[in-house]
């Protein structure tokens, strides 16, 4: 009976299989992301593809009007608006991607070509407007794109290195409070903020001739620096742990990659076709006016 005890005991004390202990390693995955639900992604993708959508309908109309204005300022940031639009388009509507780990490699490429796409745009837009001669051509556009993707390309280089080669999820939502993740994200946005927060100081100080007069630049600029802020706090509060942190840092990232390429083509691009429309319309209504198809309505 002892010798009965002993080997039960034995046996229930043994330890599994090395075969077993390593398909429950392997079944394990190597990063819990938290997986976002279908109003999320909806918020994401509905406006994305809305947006390309939009940009697809009035492509020809549009591509003949910067073909007959022969302007390379236009031609350029329509053409890098469609880059930007395209990347952002894959990104929201891959969203699943970063739940699987088999995808993590893909995911974190598509996300560092999506951001650095959007920081590339918003960056060589501010650098071309805010220089004196703002309406000049092809060389002055040449120097921007070149100090843009100068400060793209080592924002780019430092994010791949962090995520590639340490290994931090930065384009990932592990729900916790990483501090290399959020600190990289503060950086990031103490930056951009301090860039928008410099500029909304000129506007109100003796130097605002140095701006565009515009005044859709002006609320540009408050827009921009409002999102930077917040996603800034929100970082701050996401690295100490508070949930609140998260979802706000998640809700600027809806604003951002769904509201952003629209606020700009409305801003800056908008105005450009719009005004060759109304110009067409008054060329047509001298027209008609010196043939004396109005003469009617004065009699």
């Amino acid at each position: 009976m002892p010798t009965d005890l002993r080997q039960v005991t034995n046996s229930s004390l043994a330890t599994p299989p090395i075969s077993e202990f390593e398909d429950r390693v392997h079944s394990e995955p190597a990063f819990s992301p938290q997986c976002h639900g279908v109003w999320y992604n909806a918020m994401l993708v509905v406006p994305a593809v809305l947006f390309v959508v939009y940009l697809a309908v009035h492509a020809r109309k549009n591509v003949r009007k910067l073909c007959n204005g022969r302007s390379y300022v236009m031609i350029s940031y329509y053409a890098l608006l469609w880059i930007a639009s395209g990347f952002n388009l894959a990104w929201c509507c891959l969203q699943a991607w970063q739940c699987s780990p088999a995808k993590e490699v893909a995911w974190n490429l598509i996300s560092l070509f999506t951001t650095s796409g959007l920081l590339c745009l918003e960056i060589s837009l501010m650098a071309f407007l805010l220089q004196e001669s703002y309406a000049s051509g092809l060389e002055a556009l040449a120097h921007n794109f070149i100090v843009s993707g100068i400060i793209v390309g080592v924002d780019m280089l430092f994010k791949a290195i962090f995520v590639f080669g340490f290994g931090v999820p930065l384009f990932i939502d592990v729900g916790s409070s990483h501090r290399g993740k959020w600190g990289l994200w503060i950086i990031h946005n103490i930056l951009l903020t301090a860039v928008y927060s410099f500029i909304l100081f000129v506007h109100f100080s003796k130097w605002r001739e140095k701006l565009p007069p515009r005044p859709a630049f002006h609320n540009y600029v408050i827009v921009m620096f409002a999102i930077n802020a917040t996603a800034l706090f929100a970082c701050g509060l996401a690295g100490l742990g508070a949930g609140i942190g998260i979802w706000l840092y998640n809700l600027t990232v809806i604003c951002y990659h769904a509201l952003y390429l629209p606020f700009l083509y409305i801003t800056f691009l908008a105005d450009f076709f719009q005004e060759e429309d109304f110009l067409l319309d008054n060329a047509y209504y001298s027209e008609m006016r010196d043939a004396g198809f109005f003469d009617a309505d004065w009699d």
